[in-house]
């Protein structure tokens, strides 16, 4: 019975580490091919509106 479940448990390990693998591979296989070639464009331009933005949260002390 012990011997059942140490089966159990490689088939389990081996079929979730392929999935794993897979949905990563797949995931940079499509990035590459769908991905288009303007990334930084768009980086840019995000950080080109965003630069007199106010910046929110944390703590801040006030000088009085």
């Amino acid at each position: 019975m012990a011997l059942f479940f140490i089966d159990f448990l490689i088939v389990a390990n081996l079929i979730i580490g392929i999935t794993a693998v897979n949905g990563v591979l797949t995931n940079g296989i499509a990035e590459k091919l769908f991905g288009g070639k303007r990334h930084a464009d768009i980086y840019q331009h995000s950080q080109k509106i965003q630069t007199n933005w106010n910046q929110v949260g944390g703590n801040t002390e006030k000088t009085s």
